[in-house]
Formats: structure tokens, sequence, C-alpha cells
């Protein structure tokens, strides 16, 4: 006879308390990871892949220079600042490598990481530019065609493959534009050099290659930032989409489980009463009756429900606003709920209001938010417990209280308690059930009619939902 037990209004597994459960990782912002952290990850991983991956590029350059230099300046110079660029690239590389090897390790590791790689890379930067000093020093006061190539060719390698980090981009041209407007005003400066000299020229020639390479630093930062963002796009849309799917079959899930309850009742009521097995039992078949009639309301309260969220989902929740006393209402509600209260002896009270409180509403949808509120009311007060009512205007407000002195709510609980398929007490072995959709909807159809619906509570002394609609004029 189990499954013909008279259930509380509140099924033992809800939609909410199921959904909630599984979803609340996607609602709580899942994954874990704020976006700007992620992509702060994968640009410095982009960063050091893409160092790494031109190793062997870097070292061709290098030791092309120091060829150059060895043979047409000084092979001692030559060996030193190759030397120095070595060990700078060794560090670069390391640092590279600790950067792929991390796996995560929260923001503070993300800062580490950020932190070597700019000191590195600066360290690095310093080396070309030493090197491109001595070549120039060694040359004395002449074109610089050779030290001037050498700076502009490894500000043109900054600029496209360093544009994951701008920072460390920034550092790397600073340095190399220092140098780039130093080596010609040097010249100009020891040999008091008139506007129309060729070093005065150079300096000019040296001012255009150096914003040409800053503009090809911005575009290929731009487009590196572009295809961040339409990988973030991507993303999120992937996992909305995941997300969407995995709502629809919980959905889908949880919502046989919700009908297949009430029905599974109804059909083993209706079943007994067609055997004729009870015919020698009236009051037995009175309680089947009884039971199936009960389950069949809440099988349709049900089905309303998801009807009316999808309806207001698609915005075709329609209402037929007249004058009301909402004191009738509130009345009509009290009676309709007293066949719920009586089981649990718990007492509503509700005193009307000496002078008409009168405002424009839907009546019916005015009765499903007063309804949802008294039976959650009942539902959350203990056995042999009190509800409160009143009516009242305030500052051309209509203002309804529902008072009960149950459980209450906890602290930052609003957004499950206004929410949809969302409950406070997730857990399996929950006291309580329900669709999780009637305060959902309720809030709706009260901000429909241009009013508020809110609450107040204290866990172990009780809870006030308060409603404020405007008065009629």
């Amino acid at each position: 006879m189990s499954m013909l037990s008279d259930q509380s209004p509140s099924y033992t597994t809800s939609i909410r308390s199921h959904l909630w459960r599984r979803l609340a990782p996607y609602i709580n912002g899942y994954p874990a990871k704020n976006p700007s952290f992620s992509r702060a990850e994968k640009r410095l991983k982009d960063f050091a892949a893409g160092g790494l991956a031109l190793y062997w590029q870097r070292q061709g350059i290098y030791l092309g220079a120091a060829l150059l230099c060895g043979i047409y300046y000084s092979i001692l110079i030559s060996a030193i600042c190759y030397a120095l660029c070595e060990v700078t690239e060794l560090a670069d590389t390391i640092a590279s490598r600790r950067v792929l090897a991390w796996t995560g390790g929260g923001l503070e590791q993300c800062k580490k990481s950020y932190r070597l790689l700019l000191l590195t890379s600066t360290l690095s930067s310093i080396a070309v530019a030493i090197f491109v000093f001595f070549v120039a020093y060694l040359e004395g006061t002449s074109s610089h065609f050779t030290p001037l190539l050498f700076l502009f060719a490894a500000g043109l390698f900054a600029a496209v493959n360093n544009h994951q980090i701008p920072q460390i981009l920034m550092v790397r041209l600073l340095i190399y534009g220092a140098l780039f407007l130093f080596i010609p005003l040097k010249d100009i400066f020891v040999l008091s050099a008139p506007l129309n000299s060729p070093h005065w020229l150079q300096f000019m020639t040296s001012i255009f290659v150096l914003y040409f390479v800053l503009d090809c630093s911005f575009i290929f930062l731009k487009m590196y930032r572009n295809g961040l963002d339409q990988l973030d796009e991507v993303r999120v849309q992937r996992d909305a989409a995941q997300m969407a799917l995995k709502v629809k079959s919980e959905f889908v899930s949880v919502v046989s489980h919700e009908l297949r309850t009430p029905l599974t009742s109804i059909k083993g009521a209706l079943s007994l009463m067609r055997s004729g097995a009870l015919k020698a039992n009236p009051e037995r078949y009175d309680e089947v009756q009884e039971i199936a009639y009960k389950n069949s309301l809440r099988l349709a309260s049900l089905i309303n429900d998801l009807l009316d969220i999808q309806r207001l989902e698609q915005g075709k929740l329609s209402y037929s606003f007249e004058r009301a006393n909402l004191a009738d209402l509130v009345q009509d509600s009290v009676e309709s709920i007293s066949t719920y209260a009586t089981p649990k002896q718990i007492k509503v009270n509700f005193t009307r209001p000496d002078t008409e409180v009168v405002a424009y509403v839907d009546n019916a949808r005015m009765h499903q938010v007063f309804d949802n509120l008294l039976s959650n009311a009942i539902k959350f007060s203990n056995v042999g417990g009190e509800i409160e009512i009143s009516l009242k205007m305030v500052d051309g407000q209509a203002k309804i209280s529902v008072r009960d002195y149950g459980i209450g709510i906890p602290e930052n609980a609003r957004e499950k308690v206004f929410g949809r398929f969302a409950q406070v007490d997730s857990s399996d072995r929950r006291s309580f059930g329900g669709s999780g959709l009637g305060l959902s909807i309720a809030q709706e159809i009260v901000k429909s009619h241009g009013g508020t619906i809110d609450y107040v509570s204290e866990l172990g002394v009780g809870t006030t939902f308060t409603v404020e609609l405007p008065l009629a004029r």
C-alpha cells in the first residue's frame, strides 16, 4: 500500500532539489576558474610555447651576428657578447619550460610565471642591446648600418613573436627603441652635426623605422587579442550548449519522475477500486478515492507550473486586470488553504483592514501568488504553529505580509528562493520538496502587476514574505 500513501504536498524527490544539486556548479560559475585567469594562463603558455618554437631560429641569428662582428670588428667583443646572449637565452628557455610544465596553481602561480618571463625577457633584451651598442661603438661615427639593422631585426622579431604579453613586448621595444635613437643622437652630439648632415637624416630615418616597428607590434597584438576574443566566444557557446543539453536531460528525467509519482498513486488507487477489493470496506474505499483525488490535484498543479514557466519565458502569460478588494482575495486564499493547514493543526490568522484596499489585479493570478505564499508558510511551519497575515496601505501601496514561525531561511539564499528549480536544502534527505517553480512564478506575476515581492527571515525564528502592489486610483 506504500504507493497509495497520502503524500505531502511537497514530493520527496523534487525538480528543484535534483536540478540544483546537478547544475549548481554551472549556476555558480563552472568551471571554477574565472575567464580572466584562464585567459592570462593561455597568454603565458602561448608566449612560452612560441619562444621555444623559435629557439633554433634565434640561435642562427645570434651566431650570424657574432660571426659578422668577429670578422669585421672584434673577435673578443663578439665572443663576450655572444656568450652573454647565450646565458640569457638559457635562462629564457628554462623559464618557458617551467611555464609550459605548470598545470595550474592559482592566481599567485600565474603572477610568479609572469614575473619570471618578464625578468628573463628583459635580460635577453639587454644582452642584445649590449651587443648592438658595442658594434656601434666600434664603428665610431658612421652610418651605423649594421647595428641599426640588427636593432630593426630584433624589434621586428619581438613585434611578430612577443605579442602574447603586451608588457614584455613593451619592455623589449623600449630597450631597443632607446638604443635605436641613442646611436644616431650620439654621433650628432659628438660631431655637433648641422641639420642638413647625413647624421640627422639617419636619426629621422630611425624614428620612421621605429614607428614602423611599433605599428607592426600593435597590429599583431590586436590580431592576437581578436583571436582570444573569438576563442572565448566559441568556448562560451560550447559551454552554453553543453549546459543546455544537460539541463534538458535533467529536466526530462526529473519531470518524468515527478509526473510518475502521483500517477503511480492514482493508478494504484484506481486498480484497488476497480478490483472490488474495497467494496466490503466503504471507509477504506473513500480513503483511497481521496488519495487519488489529491494526487490528481498535485499532478495538475505541477503541469500548470510548467506551462506557466513556458508562457513566462515566451512572454505569453496573459492577464485580465480589474478592480478588486485585496481583502476578499486574501480571505478566499485563506479559506481554500484551510484543508492543507488542518492536518498540521496550524492556525491561519487574517484580520481584515477597516478600510477597503483596492488594486487593479488579475484575480486568478493573485490567488495563485497568495496560495503559494500560504502553502509555503504552512509547509515550513511546525505542527501546531501559527501563520499571521496582514493587509494595509503604506505610501500609496497595498502591503500584504505572510508571516510564519517555522524553520526560517538561511542567509545568502535569495537566488535559490526565487530561482527556478532551485531550493535552499538540496540534500537528498531534505524534509520538504515541491516543483521549485512557485515563488519564481509568483515573482513574475507580481512584477507584471507593477509590484514587488521580498522576504525577511531568521533561522529557527520564522519568515515573513511581503507583497507590495500599487493601489487603484
